[in-house]
């Protein structure tokens, strides 16, 4: 398996161009240069800038606009201080991660359009980065069947081809970026492909007490805790079980974590593909010393398979980790990042 180099620790600038309030001030405030300088000094060495499409074009409109300046300060503050960047267009026109019902951007020719036209704008303005900046093509795909998700893919690769032929492209897999449907990806495009999953396993303790989450329990999970609790808790709300019963594990804990990402390592080794995990993180109503032990186990994981990362997230949006309510366990959590 290739190793993805200058894409081995980061994070996640989630909220500020994507799932946040559409407006100047908040662009203008919610991440600046000071906290670029804070993150390179954690020893990191790259940032994944979530963007939505409406920052990036105008509405109601195909033309791109003056929110590219908010991407090109981010990439010059990532220069400066010596951090590689991938853009990840995390929402386009019909379609959104967090809303199943509503997107239709598989069914319509003309939102698939305004998708590779995204893309062009994108990549010819930044294909002189090549070395520094990667490109994802969008985040967690909520479709069931891969083949649809692998037609558009295989469009936008070819458009962006055009003008950045060597930047690394991210494409994930169906099911939300399932560590899972690797596997149901085309086969690599070239050899600048980098396929990414995203980790939120056990889903019981790393999203516990979310309100968004439609059944989730309101009692407190412990990590590791006991494997059977995850199996009972899971089975009497109906949901979240489909990774609790790998074969041949007995409790929680590092081999249980492992036998979840090893289809994810299998997959990329056979087809010598990058491997990257663009998104993983502990929900701030987790215990502390569970959230410690969490990302101890999963950077262990990710070191072992050598296996690029960034976490969820810099600030804010529930998971944030400079700014997260018990303070006393961050410098353990960016030791494990």
């Amino acid at each position: 398996m290739k190793e993805w180099i200058g894409y081995s620790r980061g994070i996640n600038l989630g909220g500020w161009l994507s799932q946040c309030p559409y407006q100047q001030a908040h662009y203008d405030s919610f991440i600046t240069e000071k906290d670029i300088e804070m993150i390179a000094s954690w020893g990191l060495d790259h940032v994944r800038l979530p963007v939505d499409y409406e920052v990036i074009e105008e509405p109601g409109d195909t033309e791109a606009y003056a929110g590219f300046k908010h991407i090109d300060n981010c990439i010059r503050w990532c220069a400066d201080n010596g951090l590689n960047l991938i853009i990840d267009l995390h929402k386009t026109p019909g379609f959104s991660f967090d809303s199943v019902a509503a997107n239709s951007l598989f069914d319509d020719p003309a939102l698939q359009l305004r998708f590779l036209h995204l893309w062009k704008a994108i990549s010819s303005r930044y294909a002189s980065y090549k070395d520094t900046v990667a490109f994802e093509l969008l985040n967690e795909i909520v479709e069931k069947d891969s083949s649809r998700w692998n037609a558009l893919a295989r469009r936008t690769v070819a458009e962006i081809r055009k003008y950045a032929p060597e930047t690394k492209i991210v494409v994930g897999g169906i099911q939300w970026n399932s560590v899972h449907t690797l596997g149901l990806l085309d086969q690599p495009y070239d050899e600048n492909i980098v396929y990414t999953f995203h980790f939120y396993e056990p889903f019981l303790f790393t999203h516990q007490r979310a309100a968004w989450v439609e059944q989730m329990p309101k009692s407190r999970m412990e990590y590791p805790g006991d494997l059977e609790t995850y199996r009972s808790t899971s089975a009497a709300i109906g949901a979240f079980g489909s990774g609790l019963h790998a074969e041949g594990i007995s409790g929680m804990g590092p081999a249980y974590m492992t036998s979840l990402i090893r289809n994810a390592i299998d997959v990329a080794a056979e087809r010598n593909v990058y491997l990257y995990c663009g998104e993983y993180g502990v929900i701030e109503q987790a215990p502390a010393q569970s959230v410690v032990n969490w990302y101890r186990d999963v950077h262990d994981i990710f070191e072992q398979y050598k296996i690029g990362r960034a976490a969820w997230t810099y600030k804010q949006m529930d998971f944030g980790i400079s700014d997260r309510y018990d303070s006393s366990i961050t410098p353990e959590i960016i030791s494990y990042l």
